[in-house]
């Protein structure tokens, strides 16, 4: 809030400075600057923003919008730990968006400022960001997210924990801040800052496990950090475009865990007649790591018919770990079959990872109706680690200390290599074929489960044959199809795709000026024989929707979409006491969104919104959940808009049915058209 409160004290700055006459440059220097700046960042943003009200911009050198109003909500009735965790919207002021320009006739420290700001008031997704440039001098670009993130899903946890314990829960904010300065934009040379900044703070609940004994839920606090500086120089010239950065990373991430007082596991019967249970625990592990890495980047167009570029990016992250538990209660080591009530772990370690990422390409022109793309990468990180860990342990009975101390190396190596061949066969046809090969090898940590050792090793050999074409029939219909073909010797990863076919489908009908349709039709086909493995999976998504405009939407217009889904998939696994078995997820879902708006007999530029959205799924997690909507927006004066709005929300499960909610949500407020 300490921001948007900032850039709110700027205004009246500005209007001192501002001449009495108005600069007869000024405007159309603005309306060209607005119309230029399309940035992926603004439309990203825009795309976040409240819709518009039709009424005029003041013109001057500030222009700008601000939404303001207040949300009431009704009791949750249900489960409200699952409302915060799916929609999380509060009661209260809130200023769901600002938006403005400044555009100083006099250029002094800037000749445009954009800004704009949305969510802020308590929301659980709040965004700031400011561009300010001065022609020949600078380009700076500021953004800033924060996100509320609350997840408590007791059933993605531990369906059969005991009542009270809710694992894997999470109470955090995320905020991102990146800052990007450009100087001497628009010359040959240009250099450049960039800074970014992730991070996280939060509480939540964790699993501390004793020996797989047993699994308890405890308190943990969370806070972790990332930064990266970086900064070059971009060389631009008409027939090749070079990159130069260096940067640097630095990486903590600090958790503690405690617990008092008697704690019941998961398990909820004796273990050889014995109880298990946590009395106290003080667990606290830290890492800190940090890396320096060099990028060069660089495209070229020799000749009118040929394009090239290449890329390389190398860096070296070092990490630290530190890891500390002392915990008393009742535990079994399963191995020896002992019981023990207390127990104390001491653990460092540092690794090392060379990384070095690379990529290649080039792009043939030889006819007008002919084009050749060739793509090739390389992804190599090799990791050096030497963890140590020391376990004691007190009881009735002698336990001897275990002390573990390791060497060991990791390897992953990833190539991909694509040629495509793109024909214009006609005005209306081009056609696409191509082939991908990927190839690598990696040897890794074994899982717990290995009876080869700590490491493990594997190669990935993998063709790919890609197909597509865009056919436009006329102005009114247009069809693009995509096919991706594979067949895999060796993967890294059970559920990694191994021979499959996936094929998108898109098309649109303009069957008038008003009225338009689009179609998509989504499949993916994937099966890994492998007996320890049989992995069977199949994904498909068909979707409809309808966009009718008439009149320009000065008596109606409507958006209706509608999406039907399938997914199933079936896995081995080795369950209890190495016991073989098949994991069977299977889910059928329709979902549905549509929004008509109608102007109101009576009030010039006023306007109603029906609509809302549903999901309706059958199967291994069949759920409903229901959104209606009505928006209303009535102008009060020239430049004041009435906003009000009703949002009902209702989620349900046939199989957990403890995780239903329904609420209604009011929110009204004005916006001023400044």
């Amino acid at each position: 809030m300490k921001f948007l409160l900032a850039l709110f004290l700027m205004v009246p700055a500005f209007a001192q400075q501002a001449p009495a006459a108005a600069d007869p440059q000024a405007k159309p220097a603005a309306e060209q600057a607005a119309k230029t700046d399309d940035s992926p960042g603004k439309a990203k943003a825009d795309a976040q923003a409240p819709a518009a009200n039709p009424a005029p911009s003041t013109d001057g050198w500030f222009t700008g919008s601000v939404d303001f109003g207040y949300r009431w909500r009704t009791d949750v009735h249900g489960n409200s730990d699952m409302y915060r965790s799916v929609v999380n919207l509060g009661e209260g002021p809130k200023l769901t968006g600002l938006e403005f320009t400044i555009v100083d006739p006099k250029k002094r420290l800037f000749d445009r400022l954009d800004a704009r700001g949305y969510g802020w008031g308590g929301d659980p997704y709040n965004t700031a960001h400011v561009d300010a440039k001065k022609a020949g001098v600078y380009d700076l670009t500021f953004d800033y997210r924060n996100m509320a993130y609350f997840n408590d899903i007791p059933s993605f946890a531990n369906p059969t924990a005991p009542a009270g314990f809710s694992e894997q829960s999470f109470d955090i904010h995320r905020k991102n801040l990146s800052a990007d300065l450009e100087l001497r934009p628009g010359s040959h040379i240009i250099p450049y800052l960039a800074f970014d900044r992730n991070s996280g703070y939060g509480n939540g609940i964790t699993d501390w496990v004793p020996d797989q004994s047993d699994e308890f839920a405890v308190p943990t606090l969370l806070r972790d950090s990332t930064n990266n500086y970086r900064g070059g120089l971009r060389f631009e010239y008409n027939r090749f475009h070079v990159t130069l950065e260096q940067g640097g990373t630095t990486f903590k991430d600090d958790d503690q865990a405690s617990e008092k007082g008697i704690t019941p596991g998961d398990r909820t019967s004796t273990l050889l007649g014995q109880t298990i249970d946590l009395s106290h625990l003080q667990e606290a592990y830290g890492v800190r790591g940090h890396s320096i890495y060099s990028k060069a980047e660089a495209s070229a167009s020799p000749f009118s018919w040929m394009d090239v570029y290449g890329q390389f990016v190398f860096s070296e992250p070092r990490t630290t770990v530190n890891y500390s538990d002392v915990a008393t209660g009742n535990f079994a080591l399963l191995s020896s079959l002992l019981f023990y009530s207390g127990q104390q772990n001491l653990g460092t370690g540092s690794a090392n990872q060379p990384h070095t990422t690379a990529s290649a390409g080039f792009e043939l022109r030889p006819r007008r109706w002919l084009r050749i793309v060739d793509s090739w990468m390389t992804d190599r990180y090799h990791d050096a680690a030497s963890p140590f860990v020391t376990e004691s342990f007190t009881g009735t009975t002698p336990i001897p200390q275990e002390v573990t101390a390791l060497n060991y190396g990791q390897v992953v190596n990833y190539n991909q290599e694509q040629i495509d061949v793109i024909v214009t066969a006609t005005s209306k046809l081009t056609l696409r074929g191509g082939y991908r090969f990927v190839w690598g090898d990696a040897t890794v940590l074994a899982g717990q489960l290995s009876q080869t050792g700590s490491l493990v090793s594997g190669q990935l050999h993998r063709n790919v044959a890609l197909a597509g074409l865009v056919y436009r029939a006329s102005q009114k219909l247009s069809m693009n199809l995509d096919y991706e073909g594979a067949s895999s010797d060796n993967i890294y990863f059970r559920t990694s795709l191994n021979d499959y076919n996936r094929g998108r489908a898109r098309a649109q009908y303009k069957l008038t000026n008003t009225l338009a349709l689009q179609a998509r039709i989504q499949v993916l086909n994937n099966q890994n024989p492998d007996p320890s493995i049989k992995y069977d999976l199949q994904s498909r998504d068909n979707a409809l929707s309808i966009f009718w405009n008439p009149n320009g939407g000065k008596r109606i217009s409507i958006m209706g979409e509608y999406d039907r889904s399938t997914f199933r998939s079936d896995i081995a696994y080795l369950g209890n006491l190495l016991t073989p078995g098949t994991s069977s997820d299977r889910e059928n879902a329709h979902t549905a969104t549509s929004a008509m708006t109608l102007p109101l007999p009576g009030y010039a530029a006023a306007k109603l919104v029906l609509g809302g959205s549903l999901f309706l799924s059958n199967g291994t997690r069949a759920s409903h959940y229901y959104q209606p909507l009505v928006q209303l927006s009535v102008p009060i004066q020239k430049r004041v808009y009435w906003n009000t709005e009703w949002k009902w929300y209702g989620y349900g499960e046939d199989t957990y049915q403890y995780e239903a909610f329904r609420t209604n949500i009011f929110m009204s407020g004005f916006r001023l058209i400044l």
